[in-house]
């Protein structure tokens, strides 16, 4: 199952930061909780790493709705 919410039909929404990323241009993903969730930047999967709940609990809305 892929996380980090839908942004249209081939992207996702890095949990950092908010930005669309398309899953095979990633520059990380990482599962978590039976969930893919997508990076835009080393960056911010390192900080998605150190504090996963912390960044789901205020990762940006599913911007697709």
């Amino acid at each position: 199952t892929s996380g980090g919410g839908r942004a249209e039909e081939d992207e996702m929404v890095d949990p950092v930061c908010g930005m669309t990323v398309e899953p095979p241009e990633a520059a990380a993903a990482w599962d978590h909780e039976g969930n893919t969730y997508y990076f835009c930047s080393v960056a911010c999967f390192e900080r998605f790493r150190s504090d996963p709940r912390g960044h789901l609990d205020k990762a940006p809305a599913d911007r697709s709705m």
